[in-house]
């Protein structure tokens, strides 16, 4: 019996360290030190090379070591084993610290007052609105959505949230379908989207979302902040409406591409705020517990949890 630990790009050192400690007398493999193929009970992977889990006979699970498991559907060979999604604490607080930071910044004009230092200048700005006065609209009402809803609506915030089922969350105006999307845009200030990357999700934050944003907000323009996946959005387009005026500002953590090329225009946009797809970062510590948790919890004959739809692709 084996785990095989099938990343790319990541240091699989602290993984295998954590794995070996939580189960103890389990064999812990990677891609190149794999032999048996036959003896692999479950995977834990990140962009893992396509092909590389074909022909594991005995595959119970595939865990995926992000918050997204659309990286996993880019393998053509993905065998037909249960996914797991991780829902973990750590990962959904530091979600929702990002978000909240970046929601503050916008509201509270940080980046105005980062260019006054700059140039010396001393302009209190009497027109600073409160929370109650800033609508915020989420796009995603799951675990990581729900949870950034709670804490803005806390602040004090007018917090909505849209999904594509219908959903209630105490303090939110919760919205769904096609019609409640629309319904949601046009009251919202600050757009946040921590949707799942679907073939319905794939480009929704495009030049058409942005006309339905709200015009008539204390901001003085509608901001977009994507913390989901860099597939949501079409980065030419956010260009476009920050230049037109249909987006007054963006802070993004996920792009199309990543690492986002030298010659994106995000990079030097007065406009974008960027941070390097770190706003939820996997910890070794926190998933390894909660995916040695999952394993133990299935071989005493209980159910896996948070177990993927693969037709809907969350």
């Amino acid at each position: 019996m084996s785990i095989l630990i099938a990343i790319n790009g990541w240091d699989p050192s602290p993984w295998i360290v954590r794995l070996r400690a939580l189960l103890p007398g389990r064999e812990i493999v990677t891609l190149e030190t794999l032999g048996d193929r036959a003896a692999v009970d479950y995977v834990l992977s990140w962009r893992h090379p396509s092909g590389a889990l074909a022909d594991l006979p005995n595959l119970k699970a595939i865990f995926s070591l992000g918050a997204g498991v659309d990286h996993l559907f880019e393998d053509p060979l993905l065998p037909p084993a249960p996914i797991v999604r991780v829902v973990d604490p750590d990962l959904r607080d530091r979600m929702s610290e990002w978000v909240v930071l970046h929601v503050l910044l916008h509201h509270r004009q940080q980046r105005l007052y980062d260019r006054q230092q700059q140039q010396q200048i001393w302009d209190e700005d009497g027109g600073q609105p409160a929370a109650g006065e800033v609508r915020v609209g989420i796009l995603g009402l799951g675990e990581l959505g729900l949870d950034a809803a709670r804490k803005l609506s806390i602040i004090g915030f007018d917090v909505a949230g849209w999904s594509r089922r219908e959903k209630r969350a105490p303090g939110v105006r919760c919205f769904h379908g096609a019609d409640g999307l629309d319904a949601m845009l046009t009251r919202t200030d600050i757009l946040v989207a921590l949707l799942p990357l679907t073939v319905e999700t794939r480009g929704i934050l495009n030049a058409r979302l942005f006309t339905k944003l709200a015009r008539d907000g204390r901001l003085g323009g509608a901001i977009l902040l994507n913390a989901g996946r860099g597939g949501l959005h079409v980065e030419a387009d956010i260009v476009e409406a920050l230049d037109s005026g249909a987006l007054k500002a963006a802070s993004l953590d996920v792009f199309e591409t990543e690492p986002l090329p030298a010659d994106s225009p995000l990079w030097r946009h007065p406009g974008v705020t960027i941070s390097p797809h770190n706003a939820a970062i996997s910890t070794p510590d926190a998933v390894a517990r909660y995916i040695a948790g999952q394993i133990e919890a299935f071989e005493r004959g209980e159910g896996l949890a948070n177990v993927i739809d693969r037709e809907r692709g969350y």
